[in-house]
């Protein structure tokens, strides 16, 4: 499973236990809610791991991206036929400001990045 099938499921356990949570409250049952708790307490804890991870699998490949020795913004007659630019540059990587990636480089506009020039 990949990390953001496995980010989701936990999302999901922990509006599940979040919700037991609030019944087991107005039930008023303590060892029940006690064990919510604890649950919901592990459940963010492996959240906040996962997130971790894939931070760190972002900025690794932004870096190797970065080490590449060429890299400019792309025009939009570029961007409009995408398949004709990657196949005339071969090893050429787009990266879009509003993914995960070009948010965590601090991209402004839509870049490519090859190891030679195009």
């Amino acid at each position: 499973m990949n990390l953001k099938q496995e980010l989701q499921q936990l999302h999901d356990k922990l509006d599940k236990f979040r919700r037991k949570l609030v019944a087991a409250e107005q039930r008023g049952d303590t060892a029940i809610v006690m064990q919510f708790k604890r649950e919901i307490a592990a459940t963010t804890k492996r959240i906040s791991a996962i997130k971790g991870q894939q931070s760190r699998i972002l900025g690794k490949e932004g870096q190797q991206l970065s080490a590449m020795a060429f890299r400019r913004e792309l025009t939009s007659a570029e961007q409009a036929d995408m398949g004709a630019l990657k196949r005339a540059v071969k090893g050429l990587v787009v990266v879009h400001p509003m993914t995960k990636l070009g948010r965590e480089m601090g991209l402004e506009r839509v870049t490519g990045f090859a190891p030679k020039p195009f």
